[in-house]
């Protein structure tokens, strides 16, 4: 238990140090640099998006997205974890994975929704 106990500890000491001071001097991100930008959510690498350069074709076009999802936390949900409507799909879990935080993702689908 004291094991468990210090290597928690530790894993919370350096995310003190390293982690919380880079996310404390971060500059926020607009929605367009959380969706488009390579170190976010990189959505470009795979889809074509309105105003975006050099999109890829491997998933949809995220196009009318407001009609094609009038329920706005559906397509949140998508970008979320799709592997729960869609097992096979390879578009990462965005949210279940930690590859964006809560607001990152609402910074997605917020610009997205509006293409």
């Amino acid at each position: 238990m004291k094991k468990t106990i210090s290597s928690i500890s530790a894993v919370a000491t350096l995310a003190a140090l390293f982690i919380m001071p880079l996310q404390a001097g971060a500059k926020e991100m607009t929605d367009e640099e959380v969706t488009f930008g390579r170190k976010a959510g990189n959505c470009l690498a795979c889809h074509m998006i309105p105003g975006g350069n050099l999109p890829g074709n491997i998933g949809p076009p995220l196009i009318a997205m407001k009609a094609r999802f009038p329920d706005k936390a559906v397509l949140r949900a998508k970008v979320w974890d799709m592997t729960v409507t869609n097992p096979n799909t390879i578009m990462p879990p965005f949210g279940k994975h930690g590859v964006l935080t809560d607001g990152q993702i609402d910074q997605v689908v917020n610009y997205i929704y509006t293409k």
